[in-house]
């Protein structure tokens, strides 16, 4: 590791968690320099939702290199790019009868965001952007201005404007209606609130502790959006992809965003790539008013739209994310009944916010010294995030779950029933 104390910089964070080299990949299983095999209950901060080198993706991206294939293209036309776009209308657009136009921005998820706004400030002709408490959106500065932690804030170095940060569902408690709060700030021309361009959102807050939106808020919000003519701007990146089970997280809700982003697992192979889909109406842009050098990468095209093609042609991975989500979620229930916490999550994304704020992390530093991999979130990292992939197998899964339990274990002693507080669910 010394080469990486010596050459890179100190903004270097995941290799401070998991700290050793890694050498090979395959489906759940990352292995480092020394054969040390760890069970990867992370998928690369939801980047890998099909694993690693998935097998179909692999071939499809070799021989398309084999063939020399384009790989940087800006936004010229290519084969690769038109075959991406024709399996996304046929594969997930047309079954959902959705219609978007689709913007490619730049590479990653932040780049989609950046889009997003610019396009509903144009849209509307106004500034101010609704987002929400907890969020995150990425690291440059109009996706910053939207993410609520202070310490990513902090990072700018110069003010972060034109962002109104409101409550997310539950933020008080199950018994304050944020819903309304919102709407009532909105309404009063004296609140000091101005009318949004867009509603950003996420609908299960990854980074903020795996924070879930109901489906009853969601739909509540879509209606302010509407009487507010405000953009609906779903930040799918983290949890699309099929990560709470359906292809998109909102789905099961029956909303219709104005603009989607997605990034993260699109390429699925971990290749940088991401899109900002809008409404055919919002498609408001001159030729190259946004661009960038990176938004033709023609491999990332190739391995999403064979990855949309392995995996979304039925709903059998959908089925299989329900499946697998419940176990995680039945094991977490047990852990916090026994040690105190919250339960939160969807599909395959869960988290224990533990009542203790050292525990996630001390937990999460256990489980990489008995070979699992798998991260905190929240505020002050309280919860413990399992994000393992889709496609992980049963003897996997359960694997990673006891090793969950045995670091749980291990840091926190045997359970006391008599001094933990009931363990809460959503």
């Amino acid at each position: 590791m010394k080469v990486f104390e010596r050459m890179e910089s100190q903004v270097r964070g995941y290799c401070r968690s998991f700290p050793t080299v890694f050498s090979k990949a395959r489906g759940h299983v990352l292995t480092d320099e020394s054969g040390q095999e760890y069970i990867d209950f992370f998928a690369g901060a939801g980047a890998l939702n099909y694993g690693h080198n998935p097998p179909r993706l692999k071939r499809a991206l070799l021989e398309y290199l084999g063939r020399d294939g384009v790989t940087h293209s800006l936004d010229m036309a290519t084969d690769a790019k038109r075959t991406f776009l024709e399996t996304l209308n046929e594969v997930v657009l047309q079954p959902r009868e959705m219609d978007y136009k689709t913007m490619f921005p730049g590479p990653t998820g932040t780049n989609a965001v950046e889009a997003a706004l610019k396009l509903a400030r144009k849209v509307t002709g106004r500034t101010n952007v609704i987002a929400f408490t907890n969020g995150f959106h990425g690291m440059t500065l109009g996706s910053l201005a939207l993410t609520g932690n202070a310490g990513k804030r902090g990072g700018a170095g110069v003010s972060l404007n034109d962002v109104t940060h409101m409550p997310f569902c539950g933020y008080f408690g199950a018994e304050t209606d944020t819903i309304e709060h919102l709407e009532t700030f909105l309404a009063d021309n004296s609140s000091g609130v101005e009318q949004p361009a867009a509603i950003v959102l996420e609908t299960v807050q990854a980074e903020g502790g795996v924070n879930v939106a109901s489906y009853d808020w969601l739909r509540r919000l879509e209606k302010v959006a509407r009487r507010f003519e405000a953009l609906l701007i779903v930040d799918d990146i983290q949890v699309g992809c099929g990560r709470t089970g359906p292809f998109f997280s909102f789905e099961p809700a029956g909303i219709s965003p104005d603009v989607v982003c997605l990034s993260k697992s699109l390429s699925g192979y971990g290749l940088p790539f991401a899109i900002t889909m809008m409404k055919p109406e919002f498609d408001v842009w001159d030729p190259g008013e946004h661009n960038g050098t990176f938004r033709g990468h023609n491999p990332a095209f190739v391995t999403a739209a064979a990855a949309l093609d392995a995996y979304w042609r039925d709903d059998e991975l959908a089925k299989e994310v329900r499946r697998k989500g419940a176990q995680i979620r039945d094991v977490f229930l047990n852990l916090a009944s026994d040690y105190g916490g919250e339960v939160r999550g969807r599909g395959m994304i869960w988290g224990i916010a533990f009542d203790d704020d050292s525990r996630a992390s001390n937990i999460s530093r256990a489980a990489f010294e008995r070979g699992l991999i798998i991260e905190t979130a929240g505020p002050r990292d309280e919860t413990l995030k399992a994000l393992p992939p889709l496609t992980i197998d049963d003897e996997g899964l359960q694997q990673g779950l006891d090793i969950i339990q045995d670091a749980v274990q291990a840091v926190c002693g045997d359970p006391d029933s008599e001094s933990i507080s009931a363990a809460a669910t959503r």
